[in-house]
């Protein structure tokens, strides 16, 4: 009884920390004014009901702030040199437990999921994160970062890249950066009910893995019914879901490569290659689609 009472402490504190972020972020003006590093100078973190922030400097001035290879950043489609600090000891000597879970919130409204056994993981062989704070060579002194391909913007002033992460199947929607804030708090689809299939389904069901993938890979930016943290994309179930005006194939296209079936100035959807996506992903991200059409629930009050 008491592991359980510790645990539902701890996840009563996240929600608290949670709110405090989110109060804290209102006051953050958005990325159409060009923010850059010099006017948000610091990074917000709330876990088990403490909530701190760690400035630029402070992360330079740390001992274990290093320059780290990235072969293949996935932000900028090649191989990347970086100044920056493991997350791990941070978020560890701040109490996160390996059971929790980490959202990391960028400027623009796009939020990570990230379980925090991923981000605690300092093993050399498994993937490790890190909070990049600039390039290691040619960034300005105040944080300077080149362009993103195809992007009017940049990563700074805090971009979350890992080393090794195949090795641990990180995937291209958990780098995310711009970064303004981490929360610790209980997972995507517990806190956000009208985001899950029918509890009827059978455990394997197709409509299940979907769910799970599209937690991951794209709750970072939508909606549905809603529910959920992200700011940046449209919600896939209200007041329609792209399966009852999209035929299925030209569907599993546009989660592929939305630019190859519509573009506009303004599309940031990435494509996935079938590395970061697959066809059976892709399948079972349709399926829960078509079953939560059938689902459709304004979000909790």
């Amino acid at each position: 009884m008491g592991d359980v009472m510790a645990h539902v402490t701890r996840r009563v504190r996240a929600g608290v920390a949670a709110i405090a972020v989110a109060l804290a972020l209102v006051s953050l003006p958005p990325m159409a004014a060009g923010l850059n590093a010099a006017e948000v100078p610091a990074v917000s973190f709330a876990i088990e009901g403490r909530v701190f922030s760690l400035d630029r400097e402070a992360l330079l001035k740390r001992p274990d702030l290093t320059v780290i290879d990235v072969p293949d950043d996935v932000s900028y489609h090649r191989p990347m040199r970086y100044k920056a600090v493991p997350l791990a000891p941070i978020l560890a000597d701040h109490g996160l437990a390996a059971d929790d879970h980490l959202e990391v919130a960028a400027l623009d409204g796009f939020v990570a999921q990230l379980p925090a056994a991923l981000v605690l993981e300092t093993r050399p062989d498994r993937a490790r994160a890190w909070l990049a704070l600039s390039t290691a060579d040619g960034a300005t002194a105040d944080g300077g970062w080149p362009t993103l391909p195809d992007k009017d913007a940049d990563p700074g002033p805090f971009y979350v890249v890992w080393t090794n992460a195949a090795a641990s199947g990180v995937t291209q929607e958990q780098w995310p950066y711009q970064v303004a804030s981490f929360t610790a708090t209980v997972p995507l689809l517990d806190r956000f009910p009208p985001m899950r299939v029918a509890e009827t389904l059978p455990a394997d069901a197709p409509e299940r893995k979907g769910e799970q993938v599209f937690a991951v890979q794209c709750a970072a930016c939508h909606k549905i019914n809603g529910a959920g943290p992200a700011e940046l994309g449209p919600d896939l179930n209200l007041p329609m879901n792209p399966t009852e005006y999209f035929q299925p194939a030209a569907l599993k296209q546009l989660i592929r490569n939305t630019k190859s079936v519509r573009s506009w100035p303004g599309s940031v959807m990435p494509a996935f290659s079938a590395d970061e996506l697959s066809d059976a992903d892709i399948d079972h991200i349709v399926a829960y689609l078509t079953h939560m059409a059938g689902r459709k629930a304004g979000p909790a009050k």
